[in-house]
């Protein structure tokens, strides 16, 4: 249960991010209480998971999902662009935050 949480908190952060951007500074209110909303939902959910997941497990894992989920959007639904880079740098992030998930045993599974 507790994995399932920690998917509720990087959705709800991915979200509350894309909608802090698509909000242009809280000049558009409804994507900003949707920002609000989000890192409500993604804070109440990490502090729930933190109660049996290690601290530097969830947060990386928390982090560097939400941190390549938000860049994806970014290139998708926001135009951003990547070079190899960019690119390279994100599949890193995946590649441990997988290391962290499947192999090691400080993630508490």
């Amino acid at each position: 249960m507790p994995w399932m949480f920690l998917a509720i908190a990087i959705v709800g952060e991915v979200v509350a991010t894309s909608a802090l951007k698509a909000s242009h500074g809280f000049t558009r209110w409804n994507y900003g209480g949707l920002a609000i909303v989000g890192y409500a939902v993604a804070f109440y959910f990490l502090a729930i998971v933190l109660k049996t997941i290690p601290v530097g497990v969830a947060y990386a894992i928390w982090a560097g999902a939400g941190v390549a989920l938000v860049t994806l959007i970014g290139v998708f639904l926001f135009g951003q662009r990547l070079d190899f880079f960019g690119y390279l740098g994100i599949a890193l992030i995946v590649c441990g935050v997988l290391v962290l998930q499947l192999l090691s045993s400080a993630a508490g599974h």
